[in-house]
Formats: C-alpha cells, sequence, structure tokens
C-alpha cells in the first residue's frame, strides 16, 4: 500500500471500527437504507428494546413514505429476536412499510395495525425463530441489519446489549448492513457467549451447557466482509425498560411467591438457593425478583431472557452469583447502575443467543423455575398471555412457552382483575390458549397461590377459584363450576360449551363494568 493509500485508510479508522478494510464500508444511512428492495425480508437485531438499529430503520421509513407519496408501493418482511423500538416498528408501521412481521411486537402502532389485518403477524416461540430462518421457510433473509458496538482491529464485532438471532441472520442474510453505535459501552465485550457449533437435526449433538453460568462460546461476532453492504455509525440510545413502583397487588403477589419458595425448600423439594430463575419482563415480574432481594435466599443464579432492574439489584447485592440472559431490559436508572459497575458485572453477566438462552433441552436440563405473566387463567388452569378477548393480540408468546413447557416449576402470576377491577383474570374457560393446563403447575393471584401439582381439572378448578380469583367474581365462577359438573359429561372436565367464549360478553351486557367503558373500549 502507497503511503497515500496508508494515511487515507489510516484517516478512515474511526474510534469504533479499528479496521481498515472496514472502516472503508462507511456509509449514511439514507444511502444504505436505500439498497433495500421493496419485498425484501429483513433480518433485524433487538430484543425487547435493547441493541436494535435505529438509524437505517428511519431512513428506510421516510423512503418509506416519500415513494408512497409518488404513488409506488413499498414494504418490507422484518423479523427480530423480539420487540424492538419506536425507530423500528413504530416508524416502520406508521409508515405502512411492513407487510410481514415476526416473532414479537410491543409497538402500539404496529399492535393496531397487526389487528387490523393490515400486517401479516406470525406469534412465534422465540427458540424456533432461528431454525425456522436456517430451514429457509420464511424464503431467503435478504439482509440482515444488526447494531455492534464496535469492529476491532482484526475485523470481529463488539456485540451491543442483546443477542437475540443476531448470529443466525448474519449467517443467512445475502447482504448485512452495520449500525455501529457510540451509545453502546464497549466494555459489554467478554459479556457475551456466541455457540458457534449449533447443528440442525439429523447433526444436531448436546449442547455442552450443564451450568447456569457456564460459558461455552466466544464474545464476537463474526462475518463475512464480502456480504457488508454499509457500515453506519450512530449515537442513539436504546428505548431502555420503564418499571413503576410496585404496587400493593404486585408485593403481594411477590410475598405469596416466597412463602411458596421457603415451603418447597423447607420440604426438599427445591435446593437452599433455589435452582436458576426465569422470569418475563414486566412490573409483577420486577416485584417478585425485588421480594428475593430483601429475602433470606442467597446464591442465586438466573438463566432467563432479560436482564431488568431487580435481577441487576440481585447480582450488585451479591445475592445473585451470575445472570444468563439474551438481552439487556433495563431502566434508565438502572442502565446508569450498570454501566457504573460494568467491571463488576462482566464476569457474572452472560448474555447469549435467543437459540440458546431459550433452548427447551437447556432449560429442562437445568431444571429452570419459570415465572411468567398472563392476562387470563381459567379454572382448569389453562393460561391466555396473548390475546385480548380472544382475537386482538397484545404482544406475543415470546419465551414463555420455551420456559413454561419445559420448566422444573412453571408459574404464572397476574392480578386478579383488569380494568379497575371490571373484569376477572380467573375465567370458566380463557378466550385464547397458549399455555394448556399441563405445563401450568403454580398460579399466583394478589389473592393467594395456587399449587395444582398433581390436582385433577376438578381439583385444580376448586382451587383456583378458592385461592386466585377475585371475591366479587368467585361466586359466579363457582355457580359456572357447579353448573358444568351437573352436565352428564362434565365430571372430568367442567366446562360448558355453549358458554365458554362468553363470560366476559355476559359480564359487559349485563353493565358490570364499574369504569363505564364500553365493550369496544376493553
Amino acid at each position: 500500500m502507497s503511503g497515500e493509500r496508508r494515511a487515507a485508510a489510516t484517516r478512515a479508522i474511526s474510534a469504533r471500527i479499528r479496521h481498515p478494510s472496514w472502516a472503508a464500508k462507511r456509509s449514511t444511512a439514507d444511502e444504505a437504507a436505500a439498497r433495500i428492495a421493496s419485498g425484501a425480508t429483513l433480518g433485524l437485531s433487538g430484543f425487547t428494546g435493547s441493541g436494535y438499529p435505529k438509524a437505517v430503520p428511519l431512513a428506510l421509513a421516510a423512503r418509506a413514505k416519500a415513494l408512497h407519496a409518488s404513488g409506488q408501493p413499498f414494504s418490507v418482511r422484518v423479523l427480530t429476536g423480539a420487540s424492538t423500538g419506536p425507530e423500528v416498528d413504530g416508524a416502520l408501521a406508521e409508515a405502512d412499510a411492513v407487510s410481514f412481521r415476526m416473532p414479537y411486537n410491543s409497538d402500539p402502532i404496529a399492535r393496531e395495525k397487526i389487528n387490523c389485518g393490515d400486517i401479516d403477524y406470525l406469534d412465534l416461540h422465540l427458540s424456533q425463530v432461528a431454525p425456522m430462518v436456517r430451514g429457509g421457510f420464511l424464503g431467503p433473509l435478504d439482509v440482515a441489519i444488526i447494531e455492534v458496538a464496535a469492529i476491532d482491529e482484526e475485523g470481529r464485532l463488539v456485540p451491543s446489549s442483546s443477542l437475540g438471532n443476531n448470529r443466525s441472520f448474519l449467517e443467512a442474510a445475502h447482504g448485512v448492513i452495520l449500525e455501529v453505535n457510540h451509545w453502546q459501552d464497549e466494555r459489554l465485550l467478554g459479556m457475551h457467549d456466541i455457540y458457534r457449533d449449533l447443528r440442525d437435526p439429523p447433526h444436531s449433538q448436546p449442547i455442552p451447557l450443564v451450568h447456569a453460568a457456564d460459558r461455552i462460546g466466544e464474545p464476537w461476532l463474526r462475518c463475512d466482509l464480502d456480504k457488508v453492504w454499509a457500515i453506519v455509525e450512530t449515537d442513539m440510545a436504546d428505548r431502555c425498560t420503564s418499571f413503576t413502583a410496585p404496587d400493593e397487588r404486585a408485593q403481594l403477589i411477590a410475598g405469596y411467591l416466597l412463602e411458596f419458595f421457603e415451603h418447597e425448600v423447607a420440604n426438599g423439594r427445591l435446593p437452599a438457593q433455589l435452582l436458576p430463575l426465569q422470569s418475563g419482563v414486566g412490573n409483577v415480574a420486577n416485584a417478585v425478583l425485588g421480594g428475593l432481594s430483601r429475602s433470606k435466599f442467597e446464591g442465586l443464579y438466573a438463566y432467563t431472557e432479560v436482564l431488568q432492574d431487580s435481577m441487576l439489584e440481585l447480582l450488585l447485592q451479591g445475592r445473585m452469583l451470575a445472570a444468563s440472559a439474551t438481552a439487556l431490559g433495563l431502566s434508565a436508572e438502572g442502565m446508569e447502575r450498570f454501566r457504573a459497575n460494568i467491571e463488576t458485572l462482566q464476569s457474572r453477566v452472560i448474555l447469549r443467543p435467543q437459540e440458546i438462552s431459550n433452548h427447551p433441552e437447556i432449560v429442562r436440563r437445568l431444571g429452570v423455575i419459570a415465572m411468567n405473566g398472563m392476562l387470563e387463567c381459567d379454572i382448569l388452569g389453562n393460561v391466555n398471555s396473548t390475546h385480548v378477548m380472544g382475537s386482538r393480540i397484545q404482544n406475543g408468546i415470546g419465551g414463555s412457552g420455551d420456559f413454561a413447557r419445559n420448566a422444573r416449576l412453571s408459574i404464572f402470576t397476574a392480578p386478579s382483575t383488569a380494568k379497575q377491577g371490571a373484569i376477572s383474570t380467573i375465567v370458566p374457560h380463557v378466550s385464547h390458549v397458549d399455555h394448556i393446563s399441563q405445563d401450568v403447575q403454580v398460579v399466583v393471584t394478589e389473592q393467594g397461590l395456587a399449587d395444582l401439582r398433581g390436582l385433577s381439572l376438578r381439583q385444580r378448578a376448586e382451587l383456583i377459584i378458592a385461592r386466585c380469583a377475585h371475591p366479587d367474581y368467585r361466586p359466579a365462577l363457582q355457580e359456572y363450576f357447579e353448573r358444568a359438573q351437573r352436565v352428564k359429561s362434565g365430571h372430568q372436565a367442567p366446562v360448558l360449551v355453549s358458554e365458554a367464549w362468553s363470560w366476559h360478553e355476559r359480564y359487559l351486557r349485563e353493565g358490570s363494568m364499574r369504569d363505564g367503558s364500553t365493550r369496544e373500549d376493553v
């Protein structure tokens, strides 16, 4: 290389792109977005508002609006790890630029377009996404748009705050656009554990992970430089998760669970340090984990999807020795604490691809305690975690099914009522089934805890009504249960088929909406 060319290459190297060949691929977001064709299938990084690309999707949304204004159609198919942020789902949905979305969404604009039928939506167990991509069931993956924290001197990609399906998307995509985000902390390097020897049947092998804190891979993502279309430098924050202070109901739920854990330890069914913990995201989940920070339990481990504030607190207290996840899901305050203690946390936090963090074989082997939220639960123990009134999707099943079916202990939590008490979350029969009764072992509301293990369906119904239903709805549920048992075929599974789908309709029709809202408001 001549001296002039060497000087030009040196100037091209930035603080975050430290290899000259990679630095030569730098581009603007508009230039990168212009290379994406209408109808393309995109694989985007991102999991629960962490580590998703920001500049290129915004540029793509602006391009779609301009094309639509000139009468030209434009839309893409979007695959991710899980939810993203407003720069992806919100901006692209608002621009009518998404024709298909999977496997999870939490953006309100995209949700409305999905429920109106403007976007086709595939709600999928998160562990199944990467195998479906590799199997070709979703067609070719045209472009992967992946956020990273840096590109090192050897051309290796330093992952950012989530891993999700990044490795699989980089390997499967025909073209790659990278966003190097200066907002992400380079000291994340060392937290990631990317296992590369994952094979599909008939060539699959056991995954050598036998403890929640095991590291079995390497800390970098890798990509063929020839596939890279563009590298865009950004400085844009993740959509930090917001948590409210636990209300009385959340604290009661946490209290019942802690008492239950103590009971299980006393009876020899759980070790004193419990088993690896998995927790869904949300205020109730955060309250449950927060309760552990004030409990007697120590020596804890987590094997979960998302590291959230209360889990961070357990790590900093030393009560939790290590946490395995696929993404950070911290509040703004939590992210500040994370960065302030990142050197301490580097050896305690392991971020894995979601195909590993949610792998059924590993969840079963580790004996995970799975704690997830729900929209409603019926008296038999079936759980609906996705659809309001049976047809309108709220977010998606996410990873709850990966964990619930394979967990050593499967727990579902929710307040006993919704809509300011107007709707019971304990119902005769759920309007949509995500988790069948065989996968639901414990149900907890602020009214109490029902341990359903070893019980018949009739025994489950009696316990759920007595322990978990709100007193305002308990008589009606009991009356339904008794009528169902009078049906000749109702002694095994007490369900009145003619009424199974009309519970909410009945209460709305009878005017029990205490806040004055209508059926359309629910």
